[in-house]
């Protein structure tokens, strides 16, 4: 059992989200402190409770709750229902409103949790250490109903997967296989691309700031975190450094001919390593913009060894 908390403005967005699915993939399994007979009714009682702190800039709190496909079979609605319940409990929000929705899109048991900040009582909930409070508070309520422990993206049966669940794995598991290789961001994206996924990066406005990266399949456009924590820009940056470092050290064992030219400019070392900022634009589309971040950490690079 893992939570995803996520915080906003507008009770009405969330909601309808919740409620919008197929039919027979969205479930309202219960609702407290608040009616819900009606989907505007309830948008406007959440509403005119969060109103009381009108300066709480954002009093919606969506946390979805998932679960792991082992448990399908044990996780009726009336124990997902109990669950949910006693996390809001520990999480402070027993006295304030919250809608609990299943949804069954996905092949793994999970719920959206509508909840109102600003608690029955006028005052806002605190929200302070939320995010280590929830994995404590997941980890322990997972042991306690004998629920599968998170075991990663590797214990998942991949012939079960259907639709996008299928193809996000697929990539994770190329991004996987290809990255400890990967010298260079060339390389990285030259071998998601023979494996059908082109790579592309956002930046930051019209600057050479790399904000994330986008992976795309058979039409499906995935962020990086959406795949997973560890295939977002930053960390898979820092592996490729760190695969550079480790080839770097590698090259200094060797006799000094083999790294450096005649010259002895250490500072040509990251050439030698393979054309890393010079990486053409493959059929996938990677921004120009990353280029030029890239060139600019290698700039970076050099001028620390020259001095």
């Amino acid at each position: 059992m893992i939570a995803k908390i996520i915080k906003g403005t507008n009770f009405g967005g969330v909601i309808n989200y919740m409620l919008s699915k197929c039919e027979g993939e969205a479930m309202v399994l219960a609702s407290n402190n608040i009616g819900f007979t009606d989907q505007n009714l309830c948008v406007h009682e959440f509403t005119l409770q969060a109103s009381m702190r009108p300066n709480v800039q954002k009093p919606v709190c969506h946390t979805i709750l998932s679960f792991s496909a082992n448990d399908a079979d044990q996780l009726t609605d009336d124990v997902m229902v109990k669950i949910a319940n006693e996390y809001l409990e520990r999480m402070g929000y027993g006295n304030t409103q919250s809608l609990i929705v299943r949804h069954s899109d996905r092949l793994h048991p999970h719920l959206h949790i509508c909840i109102n900040r600003i608690g029955n009582d006028g005052k806002t909930i605190s929200d302070r250490n939320e995010k280590y409070r929830s994995t404590r508070i997941c980890r322990e309520l997972t042991e306690r109903y004998g629920l599968t422990l998170g075991e990663g993206k590797k214990a998942v049966n991949r012939q079960q997967l259907r639709g996008e669940d299928k193809l996000r794995y697929e990539i994770f598991d190329a991004i996987k296989a290809v990255l400890p290789q990967s010298k260079n961001w060339k390389d990285f994206v030259a071998d998601l691309e023979r494996q059908g996924i082109a790579t592309r990066f956002k930046t930051k406005g019209n600057t050479d700031v790399v904000q994330g990266i986008i992976f795309v399949k058979d039409g499906f456009s995935f962020s990086g975190s959406k795949i997973d924590r560890s295939c977002s820009f930053s960390h898979l940056n820092a592996e490729i450094k760190q695969n550079i470092q480790q080839a770097q050290q590698h090259l200094l064992k060797e006799p000094m001919a083999h790294s450096i030219d005649e010259s002895g400019s250490a500072s040509d070392l990251s050439d030698a390593l393979g054309e890393v900022f010079t990486m053409p634009m493959p059929s996938g589309g990677v921004d120009v913009d990353e280029l030029r971040f890239q060139k600019k950490l290698r700039n970076r690079a050099n001028r620390k060894h020259r001095i």
